[in-house]
């Protein structure tokens, strides 16, 4: 996955548990898709302040999913129901019994 994609699944699952400062700046970075430059500017810091949040910001929303793994979760749940949804498009006894099985493996992830 893109390191900048999955730093915004990270700051969705796990971005509430960082302080208003970081998550501005996370915010700016990854949603906003501001430079560092830019961040900096509008935050009155300097571009290398700007940068080391973002990168302590980073490993602790990693360190995060290395102990809660919510969005390796999401991201396996959301391929199960991609699976679903295709077997759905194809009516027959073996899809639905493919499907039964998915979503058997979703409500026991859950």
């Amino acid at each position: 996955m893109e390191d900048k994609i999955r730093a915004g699944f990270l700051y969705d699952f796990y971005g509430e548990l960082l302080n208003e400062h970081q998550r501005n700046i996370l915010d700016s970075y990854i949603n906003e898709d501001l430079s560092l430059s830019e961040i900096a500017e509008e935050q009155g810091m300097t571009r290398q302040g700007v940068h080391d949040i973002i990168r302590r910001c980073n490993d602790k929303l990693q360190k995060y999913e290395d102990k809660l793994h919510l969005v390796e979760k999401f991201m396996h749940i959301k391929e199960d129901v991609m699976a679903i949804n295709e077997l759905a498009k194809v009516a027959s006894e073996d899809n639905l019994e493919k499907i039964c099985v998915i979503s058997n493996d979703i409500l026991e992830e859950l």
